[in-house]
C-alpha cells in the first residue's frame, strides 16, 4: 500500500436515510449510555472516543481521551466481550516513557486519541490533539500488540527550514482520513472557532510531511459549524461512493454534511441534523447542557451497520453515547428506484 498505514472505518452505507419534519435525514437507532462492569463509564470531565483493535485480538476496545483541570490522560478498555457484542469491565491508561501518558489540559479537550502507523513501522502510534490546538504524535516503542509510547513530539507544518508548530488555535479535535485519494494519511482537524483545518501530506509512507493547509468548503466559502467546537468524523454516509461529514458542536447536537464534490476533492452545501428515532440528537448532562459532542463513525457490533459513537462531558463527569445504525430496506429500495435525492439541506 503506497501512504501511511491508518486505522479507519471503510464499510459501505450503514445508516439509515429516514423522514423527518418533510426532510431526509441522517437516523439512527436509541441513544445508548456505553458501560464497563454494569455500570456507566464516567470519566473525568469530558470524553473523546475511538473503537479500534488495541491488543490485536481481533476485537475492537474503547479509547477514551479524560483529563483533570491541569492532565489529560487516555483511558483503555480492553473488549472482553465479542465483535458483535463489545463487552468492557476495568481500564487502564496509555503509558509513555513508563508511567501514564499524559499531556497538558486547561479546557474542555483534555486529549483527543488517534491511532495510526505514523511512522510505518507495522506498530500503531498515538495522535492526540490538546486543548491548546496543537497535535502531539506519540511513536510505540514497544510491540503492536503490547503499545507503549516514546515522550512524544509535536506535528509541525511548513515548507524545509521553516517549520512551526501545528496550531488550530484551541480544541484541537482530528480526524486521520485521505482526504485527497493519494493513498497517504491527511489531517482534518476541528477548532473551537467551528472551521475544519486540512492539512494534505506530503511526504512518504513513513515521514509524513504538512507544507500547509485549507479550510473545508460549505457552498464555496469556509465550513462553519453552527455552536462551534467542530468535531469531525469523515466516511460515506449517505452511499454515494464519497466521504462525508459528520461533526459534533458545543451543545451536544450532530451535523450531517453530505459531500456535493468528488471523493478526491470534497465539498458540502449546508447540513442536514443528525437523529434518533427521528428526534433531533440533542445530548444533555446534569451540570451544564454544553456538553462539547465529539464523534467518531463506526461499526460498533460488527453488523455491517455504521454506528456513531459520541463522546460528551459537562465539565465534572464525561460519558460515552452510542446511536446505532437501523436498516430500513424498503425506503432504501422506493430511494433508489425513485431516484431523488438522498437530502434535503438545511442552511
Amino acid at each position: 500500500m503506497k501512504g501511511t498505514t491508518f486505522l479507519a472505518a471503510t464499510c459501505a452505507l450503514t445508516v439509515v436515510l429516514a423522514v423527518t419534519s418533510g426532510a431526509l435525514a441522517i437516523d439512527f437507532g436509541p441513544e445508548q449510555i456505553i458501560q464497563a462492569g454494569g455500570s456507566d463509564i464516567v470519566v473525568q470531565r469530558y470524553a473523546t472516543p475511538m473503537f479500534e483493535d488495541w491488543n490485536n485480538d481481533g476485537l475492537k476496545d474503547l479509547i477514551i481521551g479524560e483529563g483533570t483541570a491541569a492532565i489529560g490522560k487516555v483511558r483503555i478498555y480492553l473488549n472482553g466481550g465479542s465483535a458483535g457484542a463489545p463487552v468492557f469491565n476495568t481500564f487502564f491508561y496509555a503509558q509513555a516513557g513508563g508511567s501514564d501518558l499524559e499531556v497538558t489540559s486547561l479546557g474542555c479537550l483534555p486529549a483527543c486519541p488517534r491511532i495510526a502507523d505514523w511512522d510505518n513501522d507495522g506498530r500503531k502510534d498515538l495522535i492526540v490533539g490538546l486543548n491548546d490546538g496543537r497535535v502531539q504524535v506519540y511513536l510505540n516503542v514497544n510491540t503492536d500488540a503490547a503499545p507503549s509510547f516514546d515522550a512524544g513530539s509535536l506535528i509541525q507544518v511548513g515548507p524545509a527550514g521553516s517549520k512551526v508548530d501545528l496550531d488550530v488555535g484551541s480544541r484541537a479535535v482530528v480526524d486521520l482520513v485521505d482526504w485527497n485519494n493519494d493513498s497517504l494519511m491527511d489531517l482534518v482537524i476541528g477548532d473551537m472557532g467551528s472551521r475544519f483545518r486540512i492539512y494534505l501530506n506530503e511526504g512518504t509512507p513513513g515521514s509524513p510531511d504538512f507544507l500547509g493547509y485549507s479550510f473545508a468548503q460549505d457552498g464555496g466559502g469556509d465550513l462553519f459549524v453552527p455552536g462551534g467546537r467542530s468535531a469531525p468524523s469523515l466516511i460515506d454516509l449517505d452511499g454515494d461512493g464519497k466521504k462525508d461529514l459528520l461533526s459534533g458542536n458545543t451543545y451536544g447536537e450532530l451535523y450531517f454534511y453530505s459531500n456535493v464534490g468528488t471523493d478526491a476533492a470534497p465539498s458540502f452545501l449546508g447540513w442536514e441534523y443528525a437523529t434518533s428515532e427521528g428526534t433531533v440528537i440533542d445530548i444533555d448532562l446534569p451540570w451544564d447542557d454544553r456538553v462539547r459532542s465529539r464523534p467518531v463513525v463506526l461499526d460498533w457490533n460488527d453488523d455491517g451497520l455504521l454506528d456513531v459513537l459520541v463522546g460528551a462531558g459537562d465539565g465534572l463527569d464525561g460519558k460515552v453515547f452510542l446511536y446505532q445504525g437501523v436498516p430500513e430496506p424498503t425506503t432504501m429500495a422506493l430511494l433508489a428506484a425513485s431516484g431523488v435525492a438522498l437530502l434535503r439541506r438545511r442552511r
